[in-house]
């Protein structure tokens, strides 16, 4: 199992939010780059990075800290917060990024989204599929739709996704722990889908949990910022698997 720090930005600065909501915003570091290297210095090869001012702006906004990351690390980051346009992909794919997650392109305008599937293949493309309530929820977690998340990933798996980042808004920034029945029903539903379990993560222990029920990956977050889990419990994971 993948581990995936989390780095989430609000002009320019590495923050985190409480369920996604921006008047939570919890400053961390003024520089995300010093936070990735350490991140790289302690053995992690992956990293999430979300564009906050770009999941409320509709369009791409903190490109250039994907940039500096990109080009200052040897990190594998997954990009997304408010990719709308073919041009939004065509900078972040430019600026860096490995991998890019599309949630709400992929409810409001299906059409793109499947049309980047197609031009960059599902290897380069992830589905955020974030919920509440097992409803789907998109623009930066302000709306709620009426898509049934295990129905919402089907529906792609049959148009190629391969990845799905699975975030329980409810538990995001909670650090009560992760939504491990809804994962655990994911898995089961679901054909051979490739699910980053994101949101919640409390403590190590959870994180050997989630690997036995079968997630490829995991998105740590607050819980690395409030020293829960430390860089050096996460190099020896990785060191072991």
């Amino acid at each position: 199992m993948r581990i995936i720090p989390a780095i989430d930005i609000i002009n320019g600065q590495c923050v985190r939010l409480t369920k996604g909501d921006y008047d939570t915003k919890k400053v961390y570091n003024e520089n995300p780059l010093e936070v990735a290297k350490a991140f790289e210095d302690s053995g992690i090869q992956f990293l999430h990075v979300v564009d906050l001012d770009g999941a409320k702006a509709s369009h791409i906004v903190n490109y250039k800290v994907l940039e500096t990351i990109a080009s200052k690390t040897n990190l594998k980051i997954d990009f997304g917060g408010g990719l709308k346009s073919d041009e939004d992909l065509r900078i972040a794919f430019e600026s860096g990024a490995n991998q890019i997650t599309g949630g709400s392109i992929a409810v409001k305008n299906p059409e793109v989204f499947q049309g980047w599937i197609t031009t960059y293949g599902a290897d380069k493309i992830i589905l955020g599929a974030d919920c509440k309530d097992e409803n789907i929820a998109i623009s930066g977690w302000q709306e709620e739709s009426d898509l049934k998340v295990i129905p919402f990933i089907h529906n792609y798996q049959s148009k190629g996704i391969q990845y799905v980042i699975c975030t329980d808004i409810s538990k995001d920034g909670m650090l009560k722990g992760p939504s491990f029945q809804l994962y655990e029903r994911i898995l089961q539903e679901t054909t051979a889908v490739r699910l980053i379990a994101s949101g919640g993560i409390s403590q190590f222990d959870e994180l050997p949990r989630l690997e036995e029920m079968g997630c490829e990956g995991v998105i740590v977050g607050k819980a690395i910022y409030e020293n829960r889990i430390s860089l050096k419990e996460l190099e020896q994971f990785i060191l072991n698997n």
